[in-house]
C-alpha cells in the first residue's frame, strides 16, 4: 500500500527500497532513486528539472571546471553537445588544455596517494588519481602555437571563444566537446582561458608577435546578447570557481536564471561562492525569486553521469 500525505501544499511520498535486478537498465534504476531519500532523491529531482528546461526550451547552460575534463566526464560533456542538449559552456581554461591534449594522447589512472617527489622527478603531474606525462604539454604546445599562427593572420586580438571554435575544428576525436561544439555552433566561454597552459602558450607567442592577444572582454557582449534574447534559461552548475560565477553573472541582465540544478562537493559554512547553494544567488537576482532549483551534493564523476542517463 502506497502511502503519502501533504505538507503545506506538498505530496509527501514514503521512502521505498531500492529493487536491484540482474539485467536492470540504468534508467530504471534512476527511475527509483527518486523515493530513496537523502541525496539519491536530490539527484531524482535534478533530472525532472532538466527534463522541464528542455521542455520549455530554455537556454541551457552548462558549466564545469578544468578537473573534470581529465576524467571520463569529458566524453559525457561531448555527448550532451553532440545531442543538442546544451546551447552554452562556459568554463575554465584547464579545460581546453586538457580536451586538446585527451584528442591525441591518454591520460593515466593513478592513485590519491602516490610519492609526488618520485612523480615530479620522472615528469609526471598528478591531478588526483589522474596522471599527466609532461610530453602532454609538449604535444599541446607543438598543436597550440600552430592555431595561434593561423588565428593571428585572421586576427591580431581574438576572443576565447573564437580561440576554442577554432581549436575544435582542428579536432576529430568525437569524446572532445571542443569538436561537437565546433561542428554544432555551440559557443564556449572561457573568462580565465590565459589561467592556464594556453595562456603560458600565449606569453610564448607573444615574444614575436607582441600585437597578438586574447580579450576576454570581446565575449561579454556576445554573451549577454545570447541571455538577453532567451525567453527563459536553465543552467546545469557542476562545481564552482569562475565557470559558475560568469554563468550566475551573466544571467544578473536578465533577472537570473529560471531555472538551476549545481552538483557540488562544496560546502556554504565558509561563504564561498563554489559551495554557495542557489537560494543565496536569488538574494543577488541570478536566479529568479520564483526559480526552480535543486543541489547534489556529491562526486559529479558519479552523479552527474547518473543524472544524465535519466534525462538523455
Amino acid at each position: 500500500m502506497k502511502l503519502s500525505f501533504e505538507i503545506h501544499g506538498e505530496i509527501m511520498d514514503e521512502i521505498r527500497d531500492y529493487d536491484i535486478r540482474e539485467g536492470m537498465k540504468l534508467e530504471d534504476f534512476v527511475n527509483q532513486t527518486g523515493s530513496a531519500g537523502f541525496q539519491a532523491t536530490n539527484m531524482a529531482k535534478a533530472v525532472k528539472l532538466i527534463e522541464r528546461m528542455k521542455k520549455e526550451k530554455c537556454m541551457i547552460i552548462l558549466t564545469f571546471t578544468a578537473n573534470m575534463v581529465a576524467t571520463g566526464l569529458r566524453s559525457v560533456f561531448a555527448g550532451m553537445c553532440e545531442k543538442g542538449l546544451v546551447d552554452m559552456i562556459i568554463t575554465t581554461g584547464g579545460s581546453i588544455d586538457h580536451d586538446l591534449i585527451r584528442s591525441y594522447r591518454p591520460y593515466l589512472l593513478g592513485d590519491f596517494v602516490m610519492n609526488d617527489e618520485e612523480l615530479h622527478k620522472k615528469g609526471i603531474n598528478r591531478i588526483g588519481n589522474v596522471l599527466v606525462p609532461n610530453d602532454r604539454y609538449i604535444l599541446l604546445e607543438e598543436k597550440i602555437q600552430k592555431i595561434f599562427a593561423d588565428v593571428y593572420a585572421k586576427e591580431k586580438v581574438t576572443s576565447p571563444s573564437g580561440l576554442i571554435m577554432e581549436i575544435g575544428k582542428t579536432l576529430e576525436d568525437r569524446n572532445s566537446f571542443m569538436h561537437w561544439c565546433s561542428k554544432k555552433g555551440i559557443p564556449v566561454f572561457s573568462p580565465g582561458i590565459t589561467d592556464s597552459a594556453i595562456g603560458l602558450q600565449t606569453y610564448f607567442f607573444k615574444q614575436d608577435h607582441p600585437d597578438f592577444g586574447i580579450d576576454v572582454t570581446k565575449d561579454m557582449k556576445k554573451m549577454a546578447d545570447l541571455v538577453l534574447n532567451a525567453e527563459k534559461t536553465g543552467g546545469i552548475i557542476l562545481g564552482g570557481g569562475i565557470s559558475k560565477h560568469h554563468a550566475l553573472g551573466v544571467n544578473l541582465v536578465r533577472d537570473g536564471f529560471d531555472y538551476a540544478v549545481y552538483v557540488t562537493t562544496s560546502s556554504p559554512w565558509d561563504g564561498s561562492l563554489s559551495g554557495a547553494r542557489p537560494n543565496e544567488a536569488k538574494s543577488w537576482g541570478k536566479i529568479k525569486e520564483t526559480g526552480r532549483h535543486v543541489t547534489v551534493d556529491g562526486d559529479v564523476t558519479i552523479v552527474f553521469p547518473l543524472i544524465v542517463s535519466g534525462f538523455i
